[in-house]
């Protein structure tokens, strides 16, 4: 995800300046305001727009594979961008609300109306407020993201937690019921009923104050990184070769983690109140300077 720098770029005034950036723009000059190397990650999360938009279009002409896997193509667009931008350095604001209008987009509106389409129109009315309360969960959680990225007191990032679930995640999640249904072709996995329940779980889960583990509170040993290599490079060949039920997997085990991030985070915090009280009974004298 393409993440929020000092601020945006601005734009070189003058004539002579503008000829300039014209001239050479593969040396990093600012045209129009973004300078080239910004235009590379940004162009990405343009990608993961327009995919996750196209699954939309798959999913009208009922075509439910090539939906799932648009949805899951902006989802992997959108774990390069930010690295990207951070490896050019080209890290913007407008880089990162371009990336939230497209995570909302991708991951908010495309998954709730596929939903629509394949199961909830079942239940025009019920199925279509089950479909908005996820879009709609997915804005508000991107909103929430944005409005704190400039916030000095953030308990669970400085952790190493992210708060809720990811919007990428909720929507790799929100397909659970369609992963197991092309796989397996049971009608039950269809009821209307079971995703609308299913939805508004994911989308509370979306919105929720929960700790959930990110990749920075993930710290493998020394002595089982090479293992993790392994359970990688297997993970990519099962998505090859059996991607429904290697995603009903990824999803379970998930879901399997959030209690354990919950866990640990309230070790984290039972860590923090411990500290602040030692410190609150410490003389002036010894108490850590500010």
């Amino acid at each position: 995800m393409t993440a929020a720098g000092d601020g945006p770029e601005g734009v070189r005034v003058g004539p002579s300046a503008s000829e300039h950036e014209q001239l050479s723009p593969l040396r990093g000059r600012r045209i129009g305001g973004l300078s080239v190397r910004a235009v590379i990650p940004n162009a990405i999360t343009a990608a993961a727009l327009c995919s996750g938009l196209t699954g939309i279009r798959f999913a009208i002409d009922g075509n439910w594979k090539m939906a799932l896997l648009a949805i899951v193509f902006a989802g992997v667009l959108d774990g390069i961008d930010g690295r990207i931008a951070r490896l050019l350095k080209a890290q913007s604001r407008f880089g990162a609300e371009l990336d939230s209008l497209a995570d909302s987009l991708s991951f908010g509106m495309a998954p709730a109306l596929i939903l629509f389409l394949w199961s909830l129109n079942d239940l025009p009315r019920l199925g279509w407020f089950a479909a908005l309360g996820f879009a709609i969960s997915c804005a508000l959680r991107l909103a929430r993201f944005n409005a704190q990225i400039d916030a000095d007191e953030q308990p669970h990032k400085s952790a190493g937690f992210l708060t809720g679930i990811p919007a990428p995640v909720g929507a790799g999640l929100a397909f659970l019921p369609v992963y197991l249904w092309m796989e397996t072709g049971e009608p039950l996995l269809r009821n209307p009923w079971l995703v609308a329940g299913w939805l508004v779980l994911i989308a509370f889960l979306m919105i929720s104050s929960i700790a959930t583990l990110s990749w920075k509170s993930l710290r493998p040993s020394k002595d089982l990184r090479l293992v993790m290599i392994a359970l990688f490079g297997l993970t990519f060949a099962a998505l090859l070769s059996e991607p429904w039920w290697t995603l009903s997997v990824i999803c379970a085990v998930y879901l399997g983690l959030m209690p354990l991030g919950i866990v640990r985070y309230a070790r984290v915090k039972r860590q923090r109140k411990g500290g602040a009280a030692d410190a609150g009974g410490l003389p002036d004298a010894y108490r850590p300077a500010d």
